[in-house]
């Protein structure tokens, strides 16, 4: 196949937030693609409604806030 210039900027716009992770990985050599481990501190009230959300929906703690943090 030939990429010309109309087909190399639409491969670009379709996958523009892999091209923006690559080129921030370029300039930092920090990657923004898997996962890292931190410590946070949660009042216990939100520690017991994560953990109850997380029975319910049968999924880890962690991708509940990655979910909800997601969508701000």
């Amino acid at each position: 196949m030939r990429y010309d210039n109309r087909n190399i900027k639409r491969i670009i716009n379709k996958h523009k937030d892999i091209f923006d992770s690559l080129e921030h990985y370029d300039r930092t050599h920090e990657k923004l693609w898997g996962r890292k481990r931190i410590d946070i501190t949660l009042n216990r009230s939100i520690i017991k409604k994560l953990r109850d959300l997380s029975e319910k929906t049968g999924k880890p703690v962690s991708r509940i806030i990655e979910e909800a943090v997601s969508k701000i």
